[in-house]
């Protein structure tokens, strides 16, 4: 194992910082694996998972039972680490731009379209090989415009070019759930099972430019682009919520950080014994199935259902309590499925976000994420 320290932020009188990866195994041995925890700063769960990953994956490199190439961040975000309001951490947006840590990062496919053509046949493992060499290029040449382009930049060039990518995250308050393409739910159910997953929500279009899209996303662009050509969805890329982000202490990380590792084991990166895989707790869900719920007006923001359980259509999930003007109102989907993810807060003010159901049914369009 060796670590890299790469600087984000080193201007003169400014303060500096520096973004620390872990690298295990050897390039072009095997598959590629990156793994980062806490894009989002303030996502504390993730990073404890990182770090008991860390440790075991000292053993296992000692041991010489890495089969293939894992780059390790554990907090992927120095910049959002340094940013404290009134004694709270914010780490979600880059507070000199207001931009979201994990948006717009750049996505490859476009240009890669151009520098394709011509260039593609029916060799698969060929197609690959090029697709990552000129998507290596594309990233190279990114000219970053602030020190939160720096950081996203140098993240997405150690993940571009990976078989694999783990984007470890938390919510509010949810259970664990993961989102990832359309085209990669073969791949990633096996993981969803492993870690107990609830809700797997899929699309081949999110919006916004995550960084796991940015990873993944370019392979089925091309592929529609190129439809003679074989081109296979080479980057498993998913973005793994660890419940919400009080979930935090040794027996969710370490049941979380075994599964990664169990995971691993069944593609073929690590030499151990891969444990079975569990009856599944979930299938995939259209993103665009899940319904977003806002309070009506300001109150207190009681909830009347639990997460993870599941609700019919109209079934009263939380009230809204004015305690002013002792106004009530019930808070409901207006289609059936699975509560899964809410806000922490307690008193709301009109149009804040309440909590999310999934759905089967499609029915919404446009950017499926929350900003």
């Amino acid at each position: 194992m060796h670590s890299t320290k790469h600087p984000i932020a080193i201007e003169d009188s400014v303060a500096t910082l520096n973004l620390t990866s872990f690298h295990y195994g050897a390039p072009g041995s095997g598959k590629k694996v990156y793994i980062q925890a806490a894009i989002h700063a303030d996502e504390v769960p993730a990073m404890l998972v990182a770090h008991l990953l860390r440790g075991q994956l000292d053993q296992l490199d000692a041991e010489g039972r890495i089969q293939g190439e894992i780059i390790l961040v554990p907090a992927a975000n120095p910049l959002g680490l340094s940013q404290v309001l009134h004694g709270a951490p914010f780490g979600r947006y880059d507070l000199s731009t207001g931009l979201n840590f994990n948006r717009s990062y750049r996505h490859v496919a476009a240009a890669l379209k151009t520098a394709l053509e011509g260039r593609l046949g029916a060799d698969a493992a060929a197609n690959v090989a090029l697709i990552r060499e000129l998507a290596r290029n594309e990233v190279a040449a990114w000219e970053p415009a602030d020190n939160a382009a720096t950081l996203k930049k140098r993240l997405l060039t150690m993940a571009i070019d990976a078989d694999i990518v783990l984007d470890l995250h938390c919510d509010n308050e949810a259970v664990l759930h993961m989102y990832t393409g359309t085209p990669l739910v073969d791949a990633i159910q096996p993981l969803a099972d492993l870690m107990g997953a609830r809700v797997l929500l899929v699309a081949k279009e999110s919006g916004g430019e995550a960084f796991d899209e940015a990873c993944s996303r370019v392979w089925w662009d091309l592929a529609d682009h190129f439809p003679d050509a074989a081109i296979p969805p080479a980057c498993a890329a998913v973005t793994v919520e660890l419940r919400g982000e009080n979930d935090v202490n040794y027996a969710y990380a370490q049941q979380d950080a075994d599964a990664i590792l169990h995971y691993l084991a069944h593609q073929g990166v690590l030499d151990m014994p891969a444990r079975a895989l569990p009856a599944a707790h979930c299938g995939p869900t259209p993103l665009d199935a899940v319904e977003p719920l806002a309070a009506p007006h300001a109150g207190v923001l009681v909830f009347r259902k639990q997460l993870g359980e599941r609700v019919a259509a109209g079934e009263p999930i939380a009230d809204i309590v004015n305690p002013v003007s002792g106004q009530v109102t019930t808070v409901a989907a207006s289609r059936p499925g699975l509560l899964f993810a809410s806000t922490a807060h307690r008193h709301l003010l009109r149009g804040m976000h309440v909590c999310k159901v999934a759905g089967a049914d499609s029915f919404r369009s446009g950017n499926l994420l929350s900003s």
